[in-house]
């Protein structure tokens, strides 16, 4: 009885109660559309969860429902009775986590992987590095050539295609750790760089330290600063992802800043609900709380500040793909599309849908490829309706998805896919040389 008990607390039994069945979450959920099973439905799911709470049902049964799900909260948006589905759903994924059974060779890559190398900035920089040499001596030319890239496993290859140029070492090198603008600083912001996003995506990120600057923030980049701990969350190691948690807190606590900025959907949906991670009342929900209030999205933070002065146009044509996590726990909307509309020459027509998840949620488009190319098709479908020259998204999972749905429509030299930090970088024109301190070529950007 008493381990019944147990394992309802920790599958956050009393929320499923919550849940009315009333089918709202159907039409909003990307797996119930695409595979039409109840069992991979949220009601579906939250069903099954509160079965196995009773003993009525077995965690094996959970497994590959909940191992289907995108975890890109639609449904939290249509509920109309505020089930916390993200709360049963960590919980389950966190109960799985503990009672999967593994080999020792598995837990020990899973520990390197979790323990060592998202978290640190080191192996991430050896990620990029590792990537521009692949790239810049023509391994790359040769692997495709070989079609080696088409025996990677996981579909890998598939995705090696969409990854973007990277950057030198000696460019990662000089990144700046403050950065000021001219005259008096508007605001005071720390960026998070995320983990994916400085390693692969590393001159989005120096691109929207120039935008932060060129709106006369000031801009610092927490040394200690570290993985969100989304993906150990997904993965269902919780106790990972809040202490990793701890360690930002602690980072990012060292000066006074307005906000704490990040140019990821999904990063930014995790560091918003760090709060959720401590119990109330202790110092490190005060703490906690004290952190999420001053996160913000890149996009909310250049919309405040107001400072940006377009001067290149762009003529182009521009649908806009949010990230779920974006809009779905940080609900943020109106911003990006604002900041769309602010470029001069572009013209934004919105998809059909454009809510409907693109299918990478994380690392959800390696371990479930199948899965996630059929809903990445029916995303695809509502872009082609709109016949654009440039998608623009707002997360690095979103951003190689895109990608990689151009590449498989044979589209990429029609259409692109962008960040929405590049899209406004093309609104002003390329600077030919050095023009000071904090520059946008000490910041190794458009090398």
């Amino acid at each position: 009885m008493n381990d019944l008990k147990a394992l309802q607390e920790k599958l956050q039994y009393d929320k499923t109660f919550d849940c009315v069945q009333c089918g709202y979450c159907l039409p909003a959920c990307p797996t119930y559309e695409t595979m039409e099973k109840e069992t991979h439905s949220p009601r579906g799911r939250i069903n099954l969860v509160k079965m196995a709470a009773e003993g009525k049902a077995s965690l094996e049964d959970l497994e590959e429902p909940i191992e289907k799900c995108l975890g890109c909260m639609a449904c939290t948006t249509v509920c109309p009775t505020n089930v916390q589905y993200g709360a049963i759903l960590e919980g389950v994924k966190e109960t799985l986590e503990d009672n999967k059974e593994k080999t020792k060779r598995s837990e020990k890559t899973e520990e390197f992987l979790f323990r060592s190398f998202f978290p640190s900035s080191r192996w991430m920089n050896r990620l990029g590095n590792a990537t521009w040499l692949y790239q810049a001596t023509g391994l790359q030319k040769v692997a495709r050539s070989l079609r080696l890239t088409a025996m990677s496993p996981l579909h890998l290859g598939e995705f090696e295609k969409v990854i973007p140029s990277q950057p030198s070492p000696f460019v990662r090198k000089k990144r700046m750790q403050r950065v000021e603008p001219e005259g008096t600083p508007a605001a005071k912001i720390a960026f998070f760089t995320g983990c994916v996003m400085d390693s692969v995506f590393f001159e989005i990120n120096q691109q929207t330290i120039e935008l932060m600057k060129r709106s006369g923030a000031e801009v610092i980049l927490p040394e200690h600063q570290t993985c969100c701990g989304a993906l150990h969350a997904h993965s269902g190691k919780v106790g990972l992802s809040k202490e990793l948690a701890m360690e930002n807190i602690k980072a990012f606590e060292d000066e006074n800043i307005d906000y704490i900025v990040n140019n990821a959907g999904g990063c930014g949906a995790r560091l918003i609900e760090y709060n959720h991670l401590f119990e109330e009342g202790t110092e490190w929900h005060r703490r906690a709380k004290a952190f999420t209030e001053k996160v913000k999205d890149i996009s909310e933070v250049l919309v405040k500040l107001d400072g940006l002065k377009f001067s290149a146009p762009v003529e182009k044509l521009v649908t806009y793909q949010p990230s779920c996590h974006m809009t779905n726990v940080q609900r943020v909307t109106k911003p990006p599309r604002q900041l769309i509309e602010q470029v001069p020459g572009v013209k934004l027509r919105e998809m059909n849908n454009p809510d409907f998840c693109c299918g990478s949620a994380g690392v959800y488009n390696i371990v479930n490829y199948d899965d996630s190319m059929e809903i990445l098709n029916k995303k695809m479908e509502a872009v082609n309706k709109t016949n654009p020259e440039v998608i623009v998204t707002t997360n690095p999972g979103c951003l190689l998805q895109m990608k990689l749905g151009v590449e498989r429509e044979g589209k990429s030299g029609e259409v692109q896919a962008l960040h929405l930090v590049e899209l406004l970088m093309e609104a002003f024109p390329r600077p030919k040389s050095s023009i000071g301190k904090g520059s946008v070529c000490d910041l190794g950007i458009g090398k």
